[in-house]
């Protein structure tokens, strides 16, 4: 039976789109407390089916598709602008395909707005009730109104009119930055596009016996399976090594290992890997926030994933992009020692002007993860790091970044880089990697 949690989230996710969303009438219409409801509510909202609007309140959007996800909502328009909504409230779940800035003449600027636009202008009245009528929202930027017959126009098509107190150039700024922040979340390969679904995954359950775990052996030739229970929420993972000794009729719950590791599926691959690669894990079991199986990722999914990750073009810069794209491979006096280069940009300062240390360490680790590659073959996991700061570097300084392996095994790498600014020592790190054989 599904708990009151889950019913408020069913209930919610069977809402039109558009539909007004309360705490109090959510716990009237289910008979819930208004605690629950609100809890409920803002799961939806993380799950990114609902979403609250300042002076607007909370309403539900469209759910958005994974390949959709560089689009935005006009809902999410009036949150990314601290907008204020003048009118055409029952369309701020539609999604936005461009913005057009109307700093031209009105027939010139028509040519580029088309139904799903979002036209970005000052107080120009006119402006606005035309590029309603060719089925685009309009961004008022400088705090300006618009007349309310123009309002009344929007709430008339469902399209919305926000108004920012922002100017032109910072609204555009905030919205596309909120769109490659998209693209850059678009890239991150997450548990849910991996896994093995649930009506692929075999699974015993806590009133089953070893005589159960044996067959599912013998059909599928896997040997760990996660264990549930009669909600299908986890309650273990059963193994060969568990089943080991025991008699077929032996109940599956008194040998299983209780209270496995679990992931979501919004959890990153990265996140999972470093997880079963330190735990010595070869499977993993998803479940939904109610600890129910979604179905399962094995080390093997996600060391696929994580090579493809590293074949596919980056769409979205991050400040690892960033960094990494300025270190240059040269070569040291002594032969076959590699030498990096990296010029320190504005991006990679603080607020006082020196690199940070985030940035310092994304460089370390960067030049060790190059040189390891030389050695062996394979995909890197960071075990541990140590980092030594001796002196602050400037802005526009160039860095010459020496790794050292000191010890490579079949299994890990160890490397030792130092790092100089006109040949001054100004850092040091040594870090520790397991490598992992790609199958």
């Amino acid at each position: 039976m599904a708990t009151k949690h889950e019913q408020i989230l069913r209930y919610i996710d069977e809402l039109p789109v558009g539909e007004k969303i309360s705490v109090r009438q959510i716990a009237k219409a289910l008979t819930v407390s208004e605690g629950t409801a609100y809890r409920a509510i803002k799961e939806a909202e993380n799950k990114g089916y609902v979403s609250t609007i300042e002076r607007v309140g909370t309403i539900r959007i469209e759910r958005k598709k994974k390949e959709n996800i560089e689009k935005l909502t006009f809902a999410e328009v009036v949150n990314i602008v601290d907008g204020q909504v003048l009118g055409g409230r029952d369309g701020l779940h539609k999604t936005l395909n461009k913005f057009v800035i109307g700093a031209m003449k009105l027939e010139a600027m028509m040519r580029y707005i088309d139904a799903g636009s979002l036209l970005i202008v000052g107080n120009r009245t006119q402006a606005h009730e035309l590029a309603l009528k060719a089925g685009a929202a309009v961004l008022i930027t400088g705090g300006f109104e618009t007349e309310e017959d123009v309002k009344k126009l929007a709430d008339q098509l469902q399209l919305p009119i926000i108004s920012s107190s922002y100017d032109t150039f910072t609204v555009a700024t905030m919205i596309n930055r909120a769109i490659d922040d998209q693209l850059i979340k678009k890239e991150i390969v997450l548990v849910e596009d991996i896994l093995t679904p649930l009506q692929d995954t075999v699974y015993v359950k806590t009133t089953d016996k070893v005589s159960d775990w044996l067959n599912h052996n013998r059909e599928t030739m896997h040997s760990r399976f996660p264990v549930v229970d009669l909600n299908m929420r986890v309650q273990g993972m059963v193994t060969s090594k568990d089943i080991m000794g025991h008699d077929p009729d032996t109940s599956i719950d008194k040998i299983m290992t209780k209270s496995p590791m679990t992931v979501g599926g919004k959890t990153s691959v990265a996140s999972s890997s470093h997880m079963m690669v330190w735990e010595g894990i070869e499977v993993l079991p998803v479940v939904d926030d109610s600890n129910k199986l979604e179905g399962i990722i094995s080390r093997q999914d996600v060391l696929k994933a994580l090579q493809m990750i590293q074949r596919q073009p980056q769409v979205g810069e991050t400040i690892d992009d960033i960094v990494t794209n300025q270190l240059v491979l040269t070569r040291g006096k002594a032969k076959g020692d590699d030498v990096y280069r990296c010029a320190v940009t504005p991006q990679m300062t603080n607020h006082l002007g020196t690199i940070s240390y985030g940035v310092f360490t994304t460089i370390v680790s960067e030049a060790a993860n190059r040189v390891l590659r030389n050695y062996k073959k394979g995909d890197l996991v960071v075990e541990n790091m140590t980092i030594y700061f001796i002196k602050p570097v400037q802005i526009d300084s160039m860095l010459e970044i020496y790794p050292r392996v000191l010890e490579v095994g079949r299994k890990f790498g160890k490397v030792d880089v130092e790092v100089f600014n006109e040949g001054v020592l100004v850092g040091k790190a040594m870090m520790m990697c397991q490598l992992i054989d790609r199958q």
